[in-house]
């Protein structure tokens, strides 16, 4: 989640992120460098590279940790709320916790 947040307010803004034991969620907006976006690709590299390298230290092990592909949609209009839930429930509904506010390695933007 460390690595997630260390792009938020630079490369992109940050409306939700769930950290799960196999997977993470994000819902952000990609900001603008000038006149461009911040190309997508960067902004997952930035996140995967730096998170695996720390992940593989704690766990004093080498070798890849994310899988190469990645999924990413855009959302359409009336979709940002479902998908906000959607996040936020995940650890739930993978019987993690019982209730959202429990769990850890969820990040909700406060404007959410």
């Amino acid at each position: 989640m460390d690595h997630v947040l260390r792009e938020n307010q630079q490369r992109m803004n940050l409306h939700c992120a769930v950290v799960m034991p196999d997977h993470v969620h994000l819902l952000f907006t990609i900001r603008a460098n000038g006149e461009k976006d911040y190309p997508l690709a960067d902004i997952m590299h930035g996140i995967r590279g730096a998170s695996a390298h720390r992940i593989n230290r704690l766990l004093q092990r080498k070798g890849q940790v994310w899988e190469e592909e990645f999924f990413d949609r855009l959302l359409r209009f009336g979709e940002f709320e479902p998908t906000v839930e959607y996040i936020c429930f995940n650890p739930v509904k993978a019987e993690l916790v019982s209730a959202v506010e429990e769990y850890e390695w969820l990040w909700i933007a406060p404007y959410v």
